[in-house]
């Protein structure tokens, strides 16, 4: 490898390092990357003079001479467009380099089908017209990072459950020449787990399930401090474990699976039939008003004592909990992160979860598990589809 391609590597992994820590000492940096401090200090001179980072005073004092510290350029004009999609609804934003939202972000209703030629079609319009809209140059813009659900091949670009391109080409590629700029897919739960390590409760762990709560179930999976896909990048489908009590049919197809009784669509239609047929809640006006029930007003009513909903939340989340006794007794994690958008119900999803876990669950392993609601939460998905540009593009 050539010394000038050995430059570029390190200030790559420095503006990464920056990004997920804010500010850093050069000695920091140097523990950080195991790079010698002379290395560093070259380095890190470069990035001032490109005025991708600015010298921010002294660090606190340990004891000796205080070090100067250093942290990314918040004025240096460079943006992510980070985009997080659901079976129902697609959220976009576009960040700077300090995470700090450049422009509001956006939501639009689109329902995802298998096979669907218009929805990707819907999907690439709604990108195409909020990155015009922005005004930002594309030469600006770093690249486009989406987390999506379903069997998604990130080195091929590829979702093989969703958005399948007409003809010989793959979904990364046909987004990048529709958008006109770099394109980078993950799955979403992945996704979530990422931005946990990175800037949630699971920062600077080595061993972090994360349980991504949604319109399915998912998992990420954080092993010794790197993100996990298994052999072929298709592990984590928590969603398909046969635990459920019913003999719905799951949309992979198969019977029995956690997802038919646990998903956030599951609740809801729970929720609204129950008040269909009479029974009392504080969310009966909004239902009466406009025949429906948006997921965040379920979740927050829960969250606030609703009986109708807590009695939902809880079931869903003993039968979670079940799931989560066999993530245990396979992966003895450190830590488990209730996350994603089910995760705005907060601690009530706690108590039937732990009820769970007492139940089918062997103590002294249990013990050795902490469990936690993310403080994240839906914006999880907007952080880790960021990420996922931080940790490709080229600066």
């Amino acid at each position: 490898m050539t010394v000038v391609r050995k430059h570029s590597l390190l200030r790559k992994e420095l503006l990464k390092q920056f990004y997920y820590h804010k500010q850093l000492t050069l000695t920091e940096l140097s523990k950080l990357t195991n790079k010698s401090l002379p290395l560093i200090t070259s380095a890190v001179n470069s990035l001032v003079e490109d005025e991708y980072v600015l010298e921010y005073g002294l660090a606190p004092s340990t004891g000796g001479r205080r070090a100067l510290s250093f942290l990314l350029n918040d004025k240096k004009q460079k943006y992510i467009v980070a985009v997080a999609v659901d079976q129902l609804l697609t959220q976009v934003a576009i960040y700077d380099l300090m995470n700090n939202a450049k422009v509001k972000p956006e939501t639009k209703q689109l329902v995802l089908l298998k096979d669907d030629a218009s929805s990707l079609e819907s999907f690439t319009d709604f990108l195409k017209n909020y990155i015009a809209a922005s005004g930002i140059p594309a030469e600006q813009i770093l690249g486009v990072g989406i987390g999506m659900p379903g069997f998604v091949n990130a080195m091929e670009g590829i979702n093989y459950t969703f958005f399948k391109p007409e003809g010989n080409i793959t979904l990364k590629n046909y987004l990048s020449g529709q958008l006109n700029l770099p394109v980078y897919l993950y799955n979403d739960s992945s996704l979530i787990a990422l931005a946990e390590l990175k800037f949630g409760i699971g920062k600077n762990l080595k061993d972090v399930l994360v349980i991504n709560i949604g319109w399915g179930i998912g998992l990420g999976m954080i092993v010794n401090g790197s993100l996990f896909r298994g052999h072929t990048g298709y592990a984590g489908e928590f969603s398909h474990i046969p635990l459920s009590l019913s003999n719905k049919i799951c949309s992979c197809g198969k019977r029995g699976c956690l997802e038919v009784d646990t998903s956030l669509l599951v609740m809801i239609d729970r929720a609204k039939s129950a008040m269909a047929t009479g029974a009392s809640s504080s969310m009966e006006q909004i239902f009466n008003d406009t025949g429906d029930l948006p997921v965040e007003h379920f979740l927050l009513a829960a969250r606030d004592g609703d009986p109708l909903a807590v009695s939902i939340v809880s079931d869903a989340a003993f039968l979670i909990g079940k799931g989560i006794s066999t993530l245990i007794h396979i992966m003895n994690p450190g830590l488990i992160i209730l996350s994603g958008t089910g995760a705005l119900a907060g601690k009530i999803l706690m108590a039937p979860i732990q009820q769970a876990i007492n139940e089918f669950c062997i103590p002294w392993l249990a013990e050795q598990t902490e469990i936690r609601v993310s403080q994240l939460a839906s914006d999880a998905k907007l952080w880790g589809a960021a990420t996922l540009v931080i940790e490709n593009c080229d600066f």
